[in-house]
């Protein structure tokens, strides 16, 4: 989780000296570089030796001479790629997958129009005064409603009943508390209510209404987008309270004042827009935007209508062309694993009697890898979409799952967008790094609940708060200012790591993967036999060597000035 609070801690990078500061500006000291010398020349080995066997036991796990293969074998399709069965059965990216030949022309449809309206009707210059409309906040609405009523069907009556509540929750109340206290019990209420009706009915109303409940779209069950849906209501609501209590004016004195900017990628979601920018046209524009409309990732308010009157200059069309390309590249990854390596299957269906303890983790661990991937791509792709549209977002996920081991760095670089929005919307107003300890309690309540309404998303949300403790008493205990200069300090951290990875492991399988029963009947295999804690002692040796990588990976990322070292 993403901290007010940058300072180095037991498991950030240690042999890292800290901040040097100089009265023009802040200077990174650096260590000499490890990546010629004799104790990262034996981790090369053991990489080139450990990583490719991990593939080659799951692989063996997914043959069809595998005494488990006719357990799981049901839940494989017929595939593409060498006559391979390809694992499908993740319903998640099932569904994105299946339909990705419906979206791509969707996008190219949509993408043609909107540039072809800005062109016409947009002008070339930052549109910078409060009272000049944004045209193609309008063409974006137009666009949404037709494309989200061909989703939804009759249904999207009863979305626009509910944002618009939202909507006049917020202007009734203003800039008194009642806003805040108002908006979170309205959106956390139809959650709850969302879950429990399983999205209404119109026959519930009244029995003349029921013809109604027959044109449902194409995604009849709209409720399960309407999460997104929540956060952009809280985010207009929140930031509109917020240009009550400290308008725009005030922020454009202090530009004139410091000479700061407003246009960074900070300023445009601190920054409010202009008072008539709170409008409802343009806030059902935000709400429904199509290319971020389904899963994000998440743009606040004051952001979305900065970028419509200041176009963002990251957005270029050689970044665009590239970030295509990786893309194509990481959706052919995830079906060469999707069929060769049939983990969720096996996990689904439970198929691992008799398997060994390093099996078992092979199992849990591509798991893990193949969970980031499918939320990965979906998030690229309609990235992809709003950047090629003009509008910047941050990239959800910054690195690969492989290359975290620090529980605090992890969450900021796991699902970002929706990171900074808890930090804005949650964690800061509730105290911030003062009250950490109890805010991270609510926080990950609120995450679990967010992601869907079970007891085993709430056991991951808690057991992240339960495994954050440690690292966050270890980083005021053992520090690098304290102890940074000590020989045996980096080794110390890259155990506590170890230990950060195992724990992060263990919550999200709980979590997205095999549940509680699922990890109970793993962690027994392990803990159980001889040979499990063999392995244990193995796997743990293996995750040190990956660790003082990962270490110095975010040391060459300072040396470069990199920003992302810090996550």
């Amino acid at each position: 989780m993403e901290t007010t609070n940058d300072k180095p801690t037991p498991f950030s990078s240690p042999g890292t000296p800290h901040l040097a500061t100089s009265s023009s500006k802040k200077l990174l000291v650096t260590s000499p570089s490890r990546w010629h010398t004799r104790e990262f020349y034996f981790y090369y080995v053991c990489f080139c030796i450990v990583v490719p066997y991990m593939f080659l036991v799951t692989y063996r796990l997914s043959r069809e001479d595998h005494p488990n293969y006719s357990d799981f074998a049901p839940l494989l399709e017929d595939g593409w790629i060498f006559g391979r069965k390809v694992d499908n059965s993740d319903a998640q990216y099932a569904q994105f997958r299946g339909n990705l030949r419906n979206l791509v022309p969707l996008a190219l449809v949509y993408l043609c129009l909107s540039h072809v309206f800005r062109r016409t009707f947009v002008p070339s210059t930052p549109i910078k005064h409060e009272h000049q409309a944004l045209p193609q906040a309008y063409f974006q609405l137009v666009a949404a409603l037709v494309i989200v009523t061909v989703f939804h069907g009759t249904s999207i009556l009863k979305i626009l009943v509910i944002v618009s509540t939202s909507f006049w929750i917020g202007r009734w109340t203003g800039g008194s508390r009642w806003n805040v206290v108002l908006t979170w019990t309205f959106n956390l209420g139809v959650l709850f209510m969302n879950e429990w009706h399983d999205g209404y009915t119109f026959a519930a109303l009244h029995p003349n209404l029921a013809w109604m409940d027959q044109y449902n779209g194409v995604q009849p069950r709209w409720h399960i987008l309407f999460n997104f849906v929540m956060l952009r209501l809280v985010s207009f609501n929140m930031d509109y309270y917020w240009q009550i209590r400290k308008p725009r004016n005030e922020y454009d004195k202090e530009d004139d004042k410091l000479g700061t900017p407003l246009l960074t990628d900070k300023a445009r979601i601190t920054v409010p827009c202009f008072a008539s920018d709170y409008n409802y046209w343009y806030f059902l524009a935000y709400v429904f935007y199509i290319p971020l409309y389904l899963c994000g990732p998440i743009l606040s308010y004051n952001d979305f209508i900065s970028q419509l009157r200041y176009p963002s200059a990251n957005v270029t069309r050689p970044f665009v062309t590239t970030y295509a390309l990786r893309m194509v590249i990481v959706i052919l990854v995830m079906e060469f694993m999707l069929h060769y390596l049939y983990v969720v299957a096996i996990s689904k269906a439970k198929a691992w009697d008799g398997d060994t303890p390093l099996e078992l983790s092979m199992i849990g661990y591509f798991n893990l890898v193949i969970i980031w991937m499918k939320l990965l791509i979906p998030w690229r792709f309609f990235r992809l979409w709003g950047l090629a549209d003009g509008m910047w977002t941050e990239e959800n996920m910054v690195r690969c799952m492989s290359n975290n081991f620090s529980a605090q760095r992890f969450w900021k670089s796991w699902h970002r967008t929706f990171n900074r929005w808890t930090i804005r919307y949650i964690y800061i107003p509730l105290g911030g790094s003062k009250y950490m300890m109890f805010n991270i309690w609510i926080v990950f309540t609120f995450v679990a609940l967010w992601h869907d309404i079970e007891l085993k998303l709430l056991a991951w949300g808690w057991l992240i708060c339960l495994f954050l403790l440690p690292e966050l008493i270890a980083s005021g205990l053992f520090s690098y200012k304290k102890f940074g200069h000590k020989p045996y300090y980096r080794f110390v951290c890259g155990i506590g790591a170890v230990g950060n990875i195992l724990m992060m492991m263990i919550a999200n399988l709980i979590g997205f993967c095999v549940g509680l029963d699922g990890m109970k009947d793993m962690l027994t295999h392990i803990f159980q036999t001889m040979d499990g804690m063999q392995f244990l002692l193995s796997v743990s040796v293996c995750l040190f060597i990956a660790v003082q990588i990962m270490f110095e990976i975010r040391e060459s990322e300072k040396r470069r000035g990199d920003p992302k070292w810090v996550m």
